[in-house]
């Protein structure tokens, strides 16, 4: 159950802060945001605010900002169409009944002769079985279709996505993979508050009982400068050493309290995978790194940590697109549920450095120039900026469509794989 709420805690937090992020921009550019939406499928929970729908969905695979301009449910009205209208106190018509007129017995039907809901806002028409005299409506900015008892709010062009100036559209579209690099940094550093950042040096914090590093009589506060003939000076360079020589003895030389020391140890041996997915036998100690707690480290922690991981996701991305790293290794929501399982064992802490690296990987991912993601809807909007026109909108919808199916193909994919690796 602890996994269940720290599984639907870290997805919320993750989607929501990336949609919030198109949404705000929407908002500030002045789009109408039609919907904001924790989810796919049937809804769960809805309310409306300041024009925006907001809905938790059934199916936990992700979320979307639904913005004006874009809806191809949105009522289309044509000459022939007999409506019903309903006036505000100025007079201008501030709903369009579509059908089931009858209960709206103080709506004014009329025959529609010519709707202009984009630009000038008007409906002319006739009173049913009267041709003789043209009325003229003007409609209010925020009118709404009511179609089937459920109301619409008009997206003027003004407040559609296409009407917005290159710069705007693209930051709306980047906000959302923007805010999940944010929230990584402010993550880390939280946990840098928390517990303190990571000092540069081959210092020892914790030393686990029972492991080969208490065995030889390493101490908190130990300082590692020489392994054998070769000069250490950071806990990268420590680090490394350790992992290439399991089961291998290795003489250290640690500063203690100003002097020298010389230690032996025999690190133990642990089996895991690399980067090709091949088995590979690792070197552990058993030592923590050492902790430091200082203003301007802690947040110096919170843009390095997103830097490197961004710079180790790039890295991985690379190698899979070369063919370096096999399409197995992926994982989805199955495979993310299950390493969050384990990283709820080992603490809250963990939790949220795991947090904070889905984090970076979702903004990453949603930048790649694929169809369907912020970064493949960003690419048109380039294309736009450098043909100094946009590329058709029935060309680019068959593009995301295309690309769309493509994903949901490797998502079956990834999650078959990690069905795999669970149970087979």
């Amino acid at each position: 159950m602890t996994t269940v709420i720290a599984f639907i805690f870290m997805f919320g937090l993750l989607v929501f802060i990336h949609e919030w992020g198109h949404m705000i921009f929407a908002k500030r550019a002045g789009m109408l945001v039609r919907e904001f939406a924790i989810g796919f499928g049937p809804k769960i929970f809805s309310f409306v605010r300041n024009e925006t729908l907001y809905t938790i969905r059934l199916i936990p695979a992700g979320g979307y900002v639904r913005v004006a301009g874009e809806d191809p449910e949105i009522i289309e009205l044509k000459p022939g169409h007999h409506i019903g209208l309903e006036f505000n106190d100025e007079g201008k018509v501030n709903k369009i009944i579509v059908n089931n007129k009858s209960k709206h017995p103080n709506a004014r039907v009329i025959e529609v002769e010519h709707v202009d809901l984009d630009h000038r806002l008007i409906i002319q028409g006739y009173e049913i079985g009267d041709e003789d005299e043209k009325l003229h409506f003007e409609v209010d900015q925020k009118a709404f279709f009511i179609m089937d008892e459920r109301e619409t709010q008009i997206a003027p062009y003004d407040r559609q996505f296409a009407s917005k100036s290159i710069g705007q559209r693209a930051m709306q579209l980047f906000a959302g993979p923007m805010m999940n690099f944010i929230l990584a940094i402010v993550i880390f550093i939280i946990l840098g508050v928390a517990q303190g950042t990571p000092v540069n040096e081959a210092i020892m914090g914790e030393i686990q009982a029972d492991s080969p590093a208490a065995e030889a009589g390493f101490q908190a506060d130990d300082e590692v400068i020489r392994i054998g003939e070769t000069a250490v000076s950071t806990w990268e360079e420590f680090t490394s050493v350790v992992r290439e020589n399991p089961g291998q003895e290795l003489s250290m030389v640690v500063l203690r309290d100003g002097a020298e020391e010389q230690l032996t140890v025999v690190p133990n041996t642990a089996e895991t995978v690399d980067q090709q997915g091949e088995p590979i036998s690792i070197g552990q100690i058993g030592v923590r790194q050492a902790f430091e707690k200082t203003v301007l480290g802690t947040l110096t922690y919170g843009f390095e940590q997103t830097y490197e991981i961004t710079r180790l996701i790039l890295t991985n991305l690379l190698m899979l697109v070369t063919g370096q790293v096999s399409l197995d290794l992926l994982s989805g929501p199955v495979g993310i549920y299950d390493a969050t399982d384990q990283v709820v064992q080992t603490g809250f802490m963990n939790l949220l450095l795991w947090t904070a690296m889905l984090s970076v990987n979702l903004g990453i991912v949603n930048l790649v120039p694929l169809p369907a993601l912020d970064g493949g809807r960003l690419l048109f909007v380039g294309l736009e900026a450098l043909r100094g026109k946009p590329i058709a909108p029935e060309k680019e919808g068959i593009f995301h469509f295309v690309g769309f199916a493509l994903l949901m193909l490797l998502m079956i994919v990834v999650t078959w794989n990690d069905i795999q690796r669970l149970f087979l």
